[in-house]
């Protein structure tokens, strides 16, 4: 007598998620699917191109990876040499570092191999990585392009490509390099491309990119999670010092990202929250890698509890429980502020993002308005309020401060991993691809490298 099995599949496992990589994937405390892995999981699994519009903190690493391993695991671990199965690209090394760590985790067990491929590292101990092949490669634009071209790793075999955060590969730059180094991957790879913001040259990259591909939408371009309580505190840029340091006596601040426009301005704040007895972390473009990546370490373990970035720097952080975003300033892309409150109510949880904003900041936060769809409420008005009075002391040190980065020789001097994000070094070099049709990039340096 034949008995029927009615036991109904869940989770992971009714998206098409098996085997060790399903236990692997429980192990990992992935119990439930999100709703971006519930859209696109199955649809990669159908061997379809993925065009994927999502918040950050959604959890779309999962999204594209799990379908990935899956197909690769079944290939064997026999790889040719200076290959890669799959190619991940990210703007940022920290974004890259975040999402290779996502990857090892799910596929724990499993002999998957990856590699990362970023500026501000030893490109040595890469080049030495790539030798005898890897399953997954992540890798932001510039250091890859600079790798092609010398030969070092070959995207002739790689059949499936995911651009993450395509949206800010497109602000930085980056755009015409994610271009060439998608004609160098094999003709029939499969293409996923995950974007927060859907601006009209992101539109225009997936249909030169994507073959019909699936769409996939967890929140509609442009907008922030609903869970992200927003508001604004109307102050002149000589109050938002002493506002901030009020903001951060309160407690319940338990673990707050500050945002920045420059890389100075981010120096600057720090400087200030010190004076005012605050210890903070910082990161930006002008930072080395191994400063960077132990101010998020710091961060990370609450050793520090305010983290001072830049836009770009920032891209990657995924920090667990980081109750309060503030913008010290507004950013200069409207789609940016949605980037910056979305680092706070990740996947599901609460979260507070207050913005302080100069009258002269009046139609950056009107453009911020217009693409989130929604008027943020005034949290406090300040204006009516005298400046506060520096001692004189202070009032000579930041001048000597301000003095010092004006000063042509500090701005011209290379820093300790200063440059390109990417690492690309070369870009003005001729040298093509070394693959099939031997493709050359082209000579023209990416508008913006530095993060």
């Amino acid at each position: 007598m034949e008995i029927e099995n009615t036991t109904e599949l869940s989770g992971f496992a009714k998206l098409g998620i098996t085997g060790p990589l399903l236990k692997a994937t429980i192990a990992a405390g992935f119990a439930e699917p999100k709703p971006i892995q519930e859209q696109a999981i199955p649809a990669q699994l159908e061997g379809r191109d993925i065009l994927g519009v999502a918040q950050t903190g959604s959890g779309k690493t999962a999204a594209f990876s799990l379908p990935i391993l899956s197909k690769i695991i079944g290939l064997g671990t026999k790889r040719l040499p200076k290959s890669a199965r799959a190619l991940i690209l990210a703007p940022t090394r920290e974004l890259a570092v975040q999402i290779e760590d996502t990857i090892r985790v799910l596929a724990k067990g499993l002999h998957v191999s990856t590699a990362l491929v970023l500026g501000g590292v030893s490109r040595f101990s890469q080049v030495k990585r790539l030798q005898q092949g890897v399953d997954i490669l992540v890798a932001t634009p510039g250091r890859l392009t600079d790798l092609v071209r010398e030969g070092d790793v070959s995207l002739a075999e790689t059949r499936w490509l995911v651009l993450d955060e395509a949206d800010r590969m497109l602000d930085m730059g980056f755009i015409n390099d994610v271009r060439r180094i998608s004609k160098a991957t094999h003709r029939d790879r499969q293409t996923a491309l995950f974007s927060a913001t859907m601006p009209p040259e992101i539109e225009q990259l997936a249909q030169s990119l994507l073959k019909n591909p699936a769409r996939v939408e967890v929140a509609k371009a442009g907008t922030t999670a609903a869970e992200i309580t927003q508001s604004i505190v109307i102050a002149r840029t000589k109050q938002k010092r002493q506002i901030l340091s009020k903001m951060l006596a309160d407690e319940a601040m338990k673990q707050v990202l500050v945002f920045a426009r420059t890389k100075h301005g981010a120096d600057r704040v720090v400087r200030d929250l010190e004076r005012d007895g605050f210890k903070a972390a910082v990161i930006h473009g002008n930072k080395s890698q191994n400063a960077r990546q132990k101010a998020l370490n710091d961060f990370r373990e609450s050793s520090v509890r305010i983290l001072v970035a830049t836009d770009i720097a920032a891209r990657g952080i995924d920090v667990p429980g980081i109750s309060h975003v503030v913008n010290f300033d507004l950013p200069d892309e409207a789609e940016s502020y949605v980037h910056r409150v979305g680092r706070t109510g990740r996947n599901g949880a609460t979260g507070i993002a207050i913005t302080l904003c100069d009258p002269t900041e009046y139609s950056k936060l009107r453009q911020v308005e217009r693409i989130i769809r929604m008027k943020l409420p005034v949290l406090a008005d300040h204006l009516n309020e005298p400046d506060p009075v520096r001692d004189p002391a202070e009032r000579a040190a930041m001048a000597r401060e301000a003095a010092a980065d004006r000063d042509p020789r500090r701005q011209n001097a290379r820093k300790p991993g200063q440059g390109k994000p990417g690492g690309a070094k070369k870009a003005e070099s001729g040298k093509p691809f070394r693959g099939a049709k031997r493709r050359t990039f082209g000579s023209r340096k990416p508008a913006a490298r530095a993060a």
